[in-house]
């Protein structure tokens, strides 16, 4: 079984750090590939391993197939080989996310994060029969990604046992939060762990998850990269003190309202981004949505 602390970050299918990625808009809701490169090459220089693109916090649901795959060749273009490239393709039709995945390998990317499909709910036979699909249709790794909280329902600890013997499906992005679950299959695969809910990054760190796959890390990447370097060596004190600083950062992004939102507005207020477009439904914080966000990401010291 894997040792995910102990496992060289080179060796790892996407390193320890992945940053969630947003995408931006223009003020008319065109995508903005400028600044998508942007952003890309911040979160890289900050100390991202790899990039998690189309995915929750990339506004997937309001962006055309196409959208997604010039997001991914401009990412490539912008980062190179300096970071992996995860391109989100999941969907709740079969045939559309193994046609998505064929067109994000073609686009570049190193891996694709395949979502629970959601809305209809399907059983486990049916979630075993989509992933395996997915993971046949191409060459990538797969990163499954478990979220009940949007999908309507989970991937259960046996169907993720039975899905970690196909070659390709290598890891999961856990935002399930089932601490035990994931200790009995990491006790039973070689299952590569990425956390999904940053409220859980240390917990998930030190139980032995491979990496984060962090929507907060737009604003603490460096942070980030010392919470885990710490806990590679070993070092729980230090792990600690940075998440417990970290705790108004990750309740003003994800707790206030939906994540893309306030991280979109974190990024225009740390200059990364100019605007913090939205594509309905989404909407822009509100004027106390940015207060709450201004004043926590002080306190956990992430802007002047």
């Amino acid at each position: 079984m894997s040792s995910p602390v102990t496992t060289p970050s080179q060796a790892l299918p996407f390193g320890r750090l992945t940053t969630a990625m947003i995408t931006p808009f223009r003020p008319d809701g065109s995508l903005d590939l400028t600044a998508t490169q942007k952003v890309a090459t911040y979160l890289v220089d900050a100390g991202n391993d790899a990039l998690v693109l189309n995915g929750t916090t990339g506004e997937a649901p309001t962006t055309s197939d196409q959208e997604k795959v010039q997001i991914i060749r401009a990412v490539r273009e912008a980062v190179g080989a300096r970071a992996k490239i995860v391109a989100g393709v999941g969907t709740n039709d079969t045939a559309h996310t193994v046609e998505c995945a064929k067109q994000a390998e073609a686009a570049g990317a190193d891996g694709l994060l395949v979502v629970t499909p959601y809305y209809n709910k399907p059983p486990q036979a049916g979630l075993r029969a989509h992933f395996t699909a997915v993971a046949d249709a191409t060459g990538l790794p797969n990163m499954l990604y478990d979220i009940p909280a949007r999908a309507g329902v989970e991937i259960r600890t046996e169907t993720l046992i039975d899905l970690a013997a196909h070659p390709r499906i290598v890891a999961v992005k856990d935002a399930k939060g089932d601490l035990a679950g994931t200790t009995k299959v990491l006790a039973n695969t070689d299952l590569f762990y990425y956390c999904g809910a940053d409220e859980l990054n240390l917990a998930s760190l030190a139980i032995g998850a491979a990496g984060i796959a962090s929507v907060v890390a737009h604003v603490a990447s460096r942070e980030y990269r010392q919470l885990i370097d710490a806990v590679v060596a070993g070092d729980l004190a230090t792990a600690q003190e940075i998440d417990r600083r970290l705790v108004p950062a990750v309740e003003t992004i994800m707790t206030r309202t939906q994540g893309a939102i306030m991280v979109k507005a974190a990024l225009q207020l740390a200059g990364v981004i100019e605007h913090a477009t939205l594509r309905s439904p989404l909407v822009e914080a509100t004027a106390e949505q940015l207060a709450w966000l201004t004043t926590d990401l002080k306190t956990a010291g992430l802007i002047a």
